[in-house]
C-alpha cells in the first residue's frame, strides 16, 4: 500500500514588527521584554516571561546579524542567509534609517564627526533617546552623507537610490546632508525655537531653488552646494539700499500696495528702510562663507525679530514680502529682477516658516 506525503519546507526569517522597533529604540533584552509583558498583545496571554525572554533576545539576535545588511540596503535583497519578503525587507530598510526630529535637531548643522559622536551621551540625556538610538541615528547620517556627497544629480534621488528609502525619507535625509554640508548655524540661543522641521522645510526650498541643479536640470552636479554664481549676482541687489531715490520709489510703490490692507501699516512705514536693507545685506553677504553659514540666524535677528516686536500677524508679513518682490517691477531702472525673485522666493517661504507668532 503506498502512501502519498506533500512535504513543504521552508526557513522564512520571522520577526514581530512591534520587537523590532523596540531594538531600534535601543532597549536592552530585559527591558524589551518587561515592556512586551506590560503591553495590552501579551497581557491577557497564558504566556511565561521565560519564553518571551528567550524569543526576544532571539529576534533581536536575528535583527543584529541583519544590521550589516540593513547599511548596505541593495545587499538585503541579494543575500541567502536570510529569507526575507520583499514587503517586510522594504519595512526593515524603512524603519532602520528613521530618525527621531528631537535627535535631529540637536546635530543638524554640525559636522558628522567624532567630536559630535562624543557628545552623544549628553544628547541622549537631554531628548530622552536611548543612547543606542542615538548612536544608530548618527551613524546613519554619517553613512548617507559619506555616500551621497560627491555623487552627481538630485540629491534626493541619490538617497532613495542608495538608500532604497521613502521619498518622505530620502527628503529629510537631504536636510541632513545639505546642513551638514553648508554648515548653517541652527545652534545659537535664538534659533532654539525652531524645531527640524522648520529647518528642513528651508532646507528644500535652498535645495530647490538656490543650488546649481535647480536652474539647470541638465546640469552633472551635486545638490549639496549653492550656486556660486547666484550668490555673487545678489550683490547686484544693493543698488535698492544705496541708490535714495529709487530706495524712495520702492517705498512708495509698497505702501501704495499695501495701504489699508495690512493692521500694521504704520509699523511698516516706519520701518521700511530698516527692514529693506536687513533683506538686501543679507543677500549681498551670502558669497562669504561666514555670513552664510549664519544665514538663519541673520532673518531672525535682523528682519523676524524687529516684525515680531511690532506684532505683525504672518497675514501682513506675507503680503509685505509679496509686495516687496512684485513692485520692483515697476521701477524703471532696476535691472535686476530675476536676481530677486529666484532671492526674495526663498526668503519669503522660509521667513514665513520661521516666524511663529
Amino acid at each position: 500500500m503506498s502512501v502519498e506525503l506533500e512535504v513543504f519546507v521552508g526557513n522564512n526569517t520571522m520577526m514581530d514588527e512591534d520587537v523590532y522597533q523596540l531594538w531600534l529604540d535601543g532597549y536592552a533584552v530585559n527591558d524589551a521584554v518587561r515592556l512586551r509583558m506590560e503591553s495590552g498583545e501579551l497581557r491577557d496571554c497564558d504566556v511565561s516571561t521565560d519564553v518571551v525572554h528567550s524569543d526576544t533576545m532571539d529576534q533581536f539576535r536575528t535583527f543584529q546579524m541583519c544590521e550589516k545588511l540593513l547599511q548596505s540596503p541593495s545587499k538585503l535583497g541579494n543575500q541567502l542567509l536570510f529569507q526575507i519578503p520583499l514587503q517586510k525587507q522594504a519595512m526593515m530598510i524603512e524603519r532602520y534609517y528613521q530618525f527621531d526630529r528631537p535627535f535631529a535637531r540637536e546635530v543638524l548643522g554640525k559636522k558628522l564627526s567624532k567630536g559630535v559622536k562624543k557628545d552623544l551621551d549628553d544628547i541622549s540625556s537631554k531628548t530622552g533617546i536611548a543612547l543606542r538610538s542615538c548612536r544608530r541615528q548618527f551613524d546613519n547620517f554619517k553613512r548617507v552623507f559619506k555616500v551621497v556627497e560627491e555623487l552627481q544629480g538630485p540629491l534626493v534621488d541619490n538617497v532613495q537610490r542608495h538608500f532604497l528609502v521613502s521619498d518622505s525619507l530620502a527628503k529629510d535625509y537631504a536636510a541632513i546632508v545639505f546642513f551638514a554640508n553648508c554648515r548653517f548655524e541652527t545652534g545659537k540661543r535664538k534659533l532654539q525655537y525652531l524645531s527640524y522641521q522648520d529647518f528642513a522645510f528651508c532646507a528644500g526650498q535652498l535645495i530647490s531653488y538656490w543650488t546649481v541643479g535647480a536652474v539647470d536640470k541638465m546640469m552633472e552636479d551635486i545638490d549639496v552646494d549653492l550656486e556660486k554664481e547666484f550668490l555673487h549676482n545678489l550683490k547686484d541687489l544693493k543698488v535698492l539700499i544705496n541708490n535714495k531715490d529709487l530706495m524712495d520709489q520702492h517705498k512708495s510703490l509698497v505702501c501704495a500696495q499695501l495701504r489699508g490692507r495690512i493692521k500694521v501699516f504704520s509699523e511698516m512705514e516706519a520701518n521700511f528702510k530698516n527692514l529693506s536693507r536687513a533683506l538686501v545685506n543679507i543677500a549681498a553677504n551670502l558669497t562669504h562663507s561666514k555670513e552664510a553659514r549664519d544665514l538663519f540666524i541673520d532673518l531672525v535677528e535682523k528682519f523676524i525679530e524687529p516684525c515680531r516686536s511690532d506684532k505683525w500677524p504672518v497675514a501682513d508679513l506675507r503680503l509685505f514680502l509679496t509686495h516687496y518682490t512684485s513692485t520692483t517691477h515697476m521701477l524703471e531702472t532696476f535691472r535686476y529682477e530675476p536676481i530677486l525673485d529666484r532671492y526674495m522666493g526663498v526668503i519669503k517661504s522660509c521667513v514665513l516658516k520661521m516666524y511663529h507668532e
